[in-house]
């Protein structure tokens, strides 16, 4: 098991160091805002959506490891995906993280993103690693508003 949770913490501080689609998004149709006030994590989220399917997300801002990391896994994993699968995918991460039960046969494949499976037993980082998935989230639904944590 320290394997793995080594496994986990190298693929994380990998996405820190070396965030993935980490720029502004030009011609992006929708857009949010996020804010963890209890450590201060900022967010931008950009989503490009052609015919119902995300076809790019990119992100600005910065936060913790596990804030930028989760949304450079975020942007990674979304992409492709239809409206209704991004959203089932936000839902199966948050119940990742907040220990409830996951049903890994149903719905789209976590994959990378089990790297934070363990981020439920800190419950302040739980916040962290949502972030980004909830500001995705209200630029999918197009809501205008800036995301809080609080």
């Amino acid at each position: 098991m320290s394997d793995l949770q080594d496994l986990y913490q190298e693929l994380i501080l990998d996405h820190n160091k070396r965030p993935r689609n980490r720029r502004k998004l030009a011609d992006a149709h929708r857009r949010a805002e996020g804010y963890n006030p209890l450590c201060g994590d900022h967010v931008t989220v950009y989503v490009r959506v052609e015919d119902d399917i995300v076809r790019e997300v990119t992100f600005e801002g910065s936060g913790c490891a596990i804030s930028t990391a989760s949304a450079s896994l975020m942007t990674e994993s979304l992409e492709g995906k239809s409206l209704d699968e991004a959203k089932a995918l936000f839902e199966k991460f948050h119940d990742l993280l907040t220990d409830e039960p996951v049903d890994r046969e149903q719905g789209p494949a976590l994959g990378k993103l089990e790297v934070f499976s363990g981020v439920h037993a800190y419950p302040a980082r739980v916040k962290c690693a949502t972030l980004a998935w909830h500001t995705v989230n209200a630029a999918l639904e197009d809501a205008g508003e800036v995301v809080s944590t609080e």
